[in-house]
């Protein structure tokens, strides 16, 4: 399982993550409805252990998400990225998954923000069901996305703040 070894939220950042009334955007794409619910609800959940609302923004797939948090970034203190690819018969998927993975990692080294990392990339249907954080699910990666953009962006404030 991937989720061996991952760390807990940590619920001290994440309440000085409310403290500090932090920004953060939650953007996610369209495809595999049941399983964007779910990454979407743990993601939500996370803002919500921090005392913040997170504003939802839709984008059609997972290729897309990083041009969106390219734009929101400047006006967020924290991003979160969901998504899912499922591996199909042809390339589609390691171009799709390269793409948003390196284009997310570009716009968090780029803007200075935190990009949380909640793009799925999965060999079957049931692998993305098991890490959407669904009931029955082994991992919930919307609120472990959700959570680690939250407590990177606490730990950036604490520290440039005496700068």
């Amino acid at each position: 399982m991937s989720g061996h070894g991952a760390p807990e939220a940590n619920k001290n950042q994440l309440a000085k993550a409310g403290k500090l009334g932090l920004k953060v955007a939650i953007i996610a794409s369209s495809w595999h409805t049941q399983v964007m619910d779910g990454l979407i609800d743990g993601a939500q959940r996370a803002a919500k252990d921090a005392g913040l609302r997170a504003d939802l923004i839709r984008v059609p797939g997972s290729f897309e998400l990083p041009v969106a948090a390219s734009r929101l970034a400047p006006h967020y203190d924290a991003i979160v990225a969901l998504g899912v690819v499922i591996r199909g018969g042809t390339p589609h998927f390691d171009f799709v998954c390269h793409g948003a993975t390196n284009g997310l990692m570009d716009v968090a080294v780029q803007t200075g923000k935190p990009v949380g990392f909640g793009l799925l990339t999965c060999d079957t249907e049931a692998q993305a069901i098991d890490r959407a954080g669904l009931e029955g699910s082994a991992e919930d990666k919307g609120y472990e996305a959700t959570a680690a953009a939250l407590e990177t962006a606490v730990v950036l404030k604490s520290t440039l703040a005496g700068k």
